[in-house]
């Protein structure tokens, strides 16, 4: 049974605020698969349709890799991380049979997601304009690199290439001069991740204009538009100055002190977002002089003193523990927090009462699949794990058997 640790489960996707809602997932890797995850979770009726034999590449991304209950390597953690709730279906589009039941399946079904090369799917009749005809009430979602128009709507787009070509790498990463500078490239898929928010965002608006006017319509998401979304504060600092922003390390580019500051036994972030909490900082370390001096006494007199700012806070909380330090800025108001590792992140009390990770069972592995529980939490109609992610064509008969009557 599905159980999400110390969080408990809602009373299943029945109720789930999504139930009733189908979809037809052709998307694979991670921002489409993303999206309709949470579509799943949130109780959609997901559909993923995958190469037969092969399936979503993500199957094949590890190591680490499951086991099978006969010894024989299973999928990729990676696989597991963005398809969960998901019901898969061995189809070849490329084949007339194979696109033929795809049109069959997205006449029965609210919302189609797809992440092919712009223009990649009309040679099988399974493009916007050919779906429309079949379905009129379609949500039709389409995420590309560039976009369904523009120069580079031609060219295909991934994560890294678009946190480069967006602008992210530019503000990621140590500063020119320091040890290690050169532009950085941040620990998880971030574009595609956002892209699949915006995605399910944009994906619900469409769905209620369907529910409410009988009408579908396309909808268009780009990485690179996503990217330069999330370039936000930092975005309207270019806008607003005129001037480029650029790497900076851990340091913030608007707030000081708001960066990691080292411990006997590791880093903790402070995080200080006014004036108030600033000398209140200085009284917890013993250091009321430094909340007086003019140098430091507004937010924009820390960032233009940054660097000696940043120097004598460190000498003073160099001699703490990260746990005692903690104790002191948390008893005084001031925000902070540890840079955990992974395992200590689901390790924490907080993540523990809140349920972060979800064990599911699947029959054809040896271990129970452990995800990321769904950060989001609604009072009627809370999120459900009723499916793990699914072995490669587990589905097949049972959704096309019912397309076909059967």
């Amino acid at each position: 049974m599905p159980h999400a640790r110390g969080g408990g489960l809602g009373p299943g996707a029945l109720n789930g605020p999504l139930h009733g809602v189908r979809v037809l997932d052709l998307s694979r890797v991670l921002a489409g698969p993303w999206a309709t995850q949470t579509l799943a979770d949130l109780g959609a009726e997901v559909i993923k349709i995958e190469r037969p034999g092969a399936g979503d590449d993500t199957r094949l991304w590890g190591p680490p890799f499951t086991t099978k209950t006969d010894g024989s390597r299973g999928d990729a953690a990676y696989f597991l991380c963005a398809n969960r709730g998901k019901k898969s279906v061995e189809l070849d589009i490329a084949t007339p049979e194979g696109a033929e039941a795809v049109r069959r399946l997205a006449a029965t079904c609210d919302v189609v997601v797809e992440n092919f090369k712009t223009g990649g799917l009309k040679k099988y009749g399974l493009d916007w304009p050919s779906l429309e005809k079949v379905n009129p009430r379609l949500v039709y979602c389409s995420i590309t690199g560039f976009g369904q128009d523009g120069p580079d709507a031609h060219r295909a787009g991934y994560d890294y290439m678009i946190q480069a070509m967006g602008g992210l790498m530019s503000i990621t990463g140590q500063p020119d001069g320091a040890p290690g500078a050169e532009p950085m490239k941040v620990g998880v898929a971030v574009v595609d991740l956002f892209t699949g928010l915006y995605a399910s965002n944009a994906i619900l608006a469409a769905l209620m204009h369907a529910r409410a006017t009988g009408e579908g319509q396309r909808v268009d998401v780009a990485l690179f538009d996503v990217q330069a979304a999330m370039l936000a504060n930092q975005a309207t600092n270019w806008f607003v100055s005129g001037r480029a922003p650029t790497r900076m390390g851990n340091a913030h580019p608007n707030l000081a002190p708001y960066q990691p500051f080292p411990c006997t036994d590791g880093m903790v972030v402070i995080a200080v977002g006014n004036d108030g909490q600033f000398r209140a900082l200085c009284g917890a370390l013993n250091a009321p002089g430094m909340g007086s001096d003019p140098r430091f006494t507004t937010n924009a007199a820390r960032i233009e003193h940054r660097a000696v700012l940043t120097a004598e806070l460190s000498a003073l909380t160099a001699g703490h523990d990260m746990k005692a330090l903690m104790t002191l800025l948390e008893a005084a108001g001031v925000p902070c927090g540890p840079v955990n590792t992974v395992d200590q992140v689901f390790a924490e009390p907080q993540a523990l009462h809140r349920g972060l990770e979800v064990e599911q069972t699947r029959p054809d592995l040896t271990a129970p699949v452990r995800t990321v529980a769904s950060p989001i939490r609604l009072s009627k109609t809370p999120v459900a794990y009723d499916r793990p992610p699914p072995a490669l064509g587990a589905d097949t008969e049972e959704v096309l058997g019912g397309l076909n009557g059967n």
